[in-house]
Order: C-alpha cells, then structure tokens, then sequence
C-alpha cells in the first residue's frame, strides 16, 4: 500500500529502509544525517541507539578499567537520555502533522499501548541487531554450532521487524485516518536531573556543608 503523498516521509517502510541503511553506512564511514523534516527526527534518534550499542559493548569488555567503565556508564546513561528525548520529539512532531493536516479523530477513538515513536526507536533497535546477528553469522572463526544458533536467531529477529514496521504502518493510517488517538507520553527520567536523583542532590549537598 503506498502512503498518503502528504506523509511519505511518515511511513513506516521508509522509516525501516533508512535505519537499515544508516546503520550499514555508518559502520562504514562517519556518521551523517543527511534528510530534514521528520526523517532528520529519525535519523537522529537512531544515531544515538547506534552509538549506545557499541557503548554497551564497551561496558561489557573483560580488558576494560573500572575507570573505562564509569566512563562508559556515564556516556550510555547520557546517550539514553538524549535517545528518549528524540522518542518524544517525533510524537511531537506526528502530533504537528495531524494537527496540519487537520485530521479529526473520532469521538470514540482508542489510543494505542505504545505510541509511533516508541515503536521506531524499537525498530531501530531491530535493525541494530539485525546487522550485528549478520555480522556474527560471517565470522571467520565462527564454528557450525555458533553459526546454527546465529541462523535461528536471525529467523526469528526478521520475522519480529516484520511484525513491527507491519503494526507501525497500521498505527500510522490509523493516526491519519482518525481512527486512533496521538499523545506524545513524557518519559520524566528522573536518574539524569540533579534536582531529582538524591545521589546527586545529596552530595552536593554534603560538599557544600
């Protein structure tokens, strides 16, 4: 089915072939963020998920230092940060376009469990694993067993994408159609606000005493 022309830059196939792509070029040159309008929004926050992953393969590397690690773990608590940010930022901006558009949703309309934005930052999480699974499958020193397993994995990581960019693509018409209601749901992490995370507060506190 061909998205509305108004919305091709929402829609859920477009959205999954350029995280695919982005992460396959970005594993082969600098990261870059080439589009605008809501496309630039996903690009964005799928190069934050593409830099937590490799952060969290940092983290979890016998060789690295304790000092490495703090390091690490404050990076990764930053880069979530900014990706939650950016999850909320294209439910803002899907909220702009229905408003644009003028779409009236229908007096009864159910709202979904888990809004657009959300379900994207999954995908680009799929697509992530997806490559990294492949990445594995073609080792060198990999033996039968190792590949088997990988293989199976694979299968089943394809098949759950396919699930979701199909139940992202229903959400979408659905949102345009009016028949579902858009909110945009605030994340309010707590552990990254200094007013608000007593580690944080509670020693400053201490070193201004």
């Amino acid at each position: 089915m061909t998205a509305p022309k108004q919305r091709l830059d929402i829609d859920a196939h477009t959205i999954v072939r350029h995280q695919q792509e982005l992460v396959a070029r970005w594993h082969e040159q600098d990261i870059d963020n080439p589009y605008t309008g809501f496309l630039q929004l996903v690009c964005q926050q799928h190069e934050f998920n593409f830099r937590l992953w490799h952060e969290e393969d940092i983290a979890r590397s016998p060789t690295a230092s304790d000092t490495e690690i703090a390091q690490v773990k404050r990076n990764i608590d930053g880069l979530n940060q900014k990706r939650n940010d950016m999850i909320e930022r294209l439910d803002d901006a899907i909220t702009e376009r229905l408003q644009s558009e003028g779409v009236v949703v229908a007096a009864e309309a159910p709202i979904n469990t888990e809004t657009a934005g959300s379900t994207i930052d999954r995908l680009s999480i799929m697509s992530l694993r997806l490559y990294h699974y492949e990445e594995q499958l073609h080792r060198g020193d990999a033996d039968q067993a190792h590949k088997a397993k990988v293989t199976q994995r694979i299968e089943i990581c394809r098949l759950q994408h396919s699930d979701l960019t199909d139940a992202l693509a229903t959400l979408l018409d659905d949102l345009f159609a009016g028949r579902k209601l858009h909110k945009t749901y605030r994340q309010f992490k707590m552990y990254n606000d200094p007013s608000l995370n007593p580690s944080i507060y509670q020693a400053s506190q201490r070193r201004a005493g």
